[in-house]
């Protein structure tokens, strides 16, 4: 046989293939190829599993990150309930406290109102007995004057001398005696 192979090389007019003809240089750079492929693809899935991996730690901080924000904007919002409900008892009490305080001011106003009618009233009504006592002693006068000038003028007119002596000197015993 390995005469036959020597006949096959040596045939005439069959010349050696070229370089891209050559079968075995397509094995070269089929292996060669392979092997880059082989490299960079055991490679490449490093590369692809650590840009998720790093994909996926962003993520994950993305979503640490908005459960710390959902977290404080919850608490705030409780705080703000909290702030709403407070002012809304402080709001009532200040709105009972200033129904309470203007009850107690009207019946206050009312008592100093009746109060002062009661104090009027009873000034009146002094001023009217005080005026009727002035009025009656003022009558009283002129009708004490009255009377006293119609006697003496009666009496000057009916009493003679001798009368009138006498009322004179009894009215002076009279003055005496008032005085003592």
């Amino acid at each position: 046989m390995a005469e036959t192979t020597t006949a096959i090389t040596e045939v005439p007019g069959h010349a050696e293939p070229d370089f891209l003809h050559n079968p075995e240089t397509w094995v070269y750079l089929s292996i060669t190829v392979f092997l880059l492929l082989a490299v960079f693809v055991a490679k490449a899935p490093q590369l692809i599993a650590k840009a998720l991996d790093d994909r996926i730690a962003a993520v994950r901080r993305q979503l640490d990150e908005a459960k710390a924000i959902r977290a404080e904007a919850e608490a705030l919002l409780k705080g703000a309930q909290a702030s709403r409900d407070a002012a809304t008892k402080d709001a009532e009490a200040i709105i009972a406290r200033a129904h309470s305080e203007a009850n107690e001011l009207v019946a206050e106003t009312e008592n100093a109102a009746r109060l002062t009618i009661e104090r009027r009233t009873a000034a009146a009504t002094a001023k009217i007995a005080a005026a009727e006592r002035a009025a009656e002693g003022d009558l009283r006068a002129e009708v004490a004057r009255r009377v006293t000038a119609a006697a003496a003028a009666l009496i000057a007119a009916k009493a003679d001398a001798g009368v009138q002596a006498k009322l004179a000197d009894d009215a002076i015993a009279g003055l005496e005696r008032r005085l003592h």
